[in-house]
């Protein structure tokens, strides 16, 4: 077993890049750290049943993904001391919460449509799309940044502090833009 030198400045500066919400920080740690979160990764799937979908490296990927989704993280009393068992406990953590995530069975609130019922519900998907661009031409006409929070909320995915770092906005803002919105588009579609 090769032991990867560490070199605790560098992890001391990359969990604290971490807890301020780079991601590049975490691919770092994920790629300083590989074989022992592989390692890792491995004996939580141990506990996991034998038919189990994913493989320790998925979930290495996995949590590489979460981790990037990280937008910052309370600074710990003893942070510096010994940042290298801070990022395993976060990683064991993290792990831990998407095995269960991933165990958890699908939603049962799919409601069952037989294909020839649900045929006549829904317009063709390219006459769905004009009514789309339509109703969100309208509401960029109102204001353009309503249209762009909308496409970027519901489009993208982004969450409200993404979207106001990529405005420029503040986050109360972004959050007025998307209740006008959504109230707004809720008038509209009924019409």
């Amino acid at each position: 077993m090769a032991v990867v030198p560490e070199i605790p400045e560098s992890v001391n500066g990359l969990m604290a890049d971490l807890r301020g919400g780079n991601p590049e920080a975490a691919g770092k740690l994920v790629g300083f750290f590989y074989p022992e979160l592989r390692r890792l990764a491995s004996s939580r799937m141990l506990g996991e049943r034998s038919n189990h979908t994913w493989q320790p490296t998925v979930l290495v990927n996995e949590l590489y993904l979460e981790l990037r989704r990280i937008k910052s993280l309370p600074v710990d009393s003893t942070a510096g001391a010994d940042e290298r068992n801070a990022f395993f406990g976060l990683a064991a953590f993290l792990m831990r919460r998407l095995l269960v995530h991933h165990a958890r069975p699908l939603p049962a609130r799919v409601t069952k449509v037989e294909i020839d019922e649900a045929a006549g519900l829904f317009a063709s998907g390219e006459q769905s799309l004009r009514e789309v661009e339509d109703v969100l031409s309208r509401l960029g006409s109102i204001d353009p940044k309503l249209r762009a929070v909308v496409e970027m909320k519901a489009f993208e995915g982004l969450s409200r502090e993404e979207i106001a770092q990529r405005l420029g906005r503040s986050v109360r803002t972004v959050a007025r833009h998307w209740e006008f919105a959504q109230h707004w588009l809720q008038q509209a579609i009924g019409a």
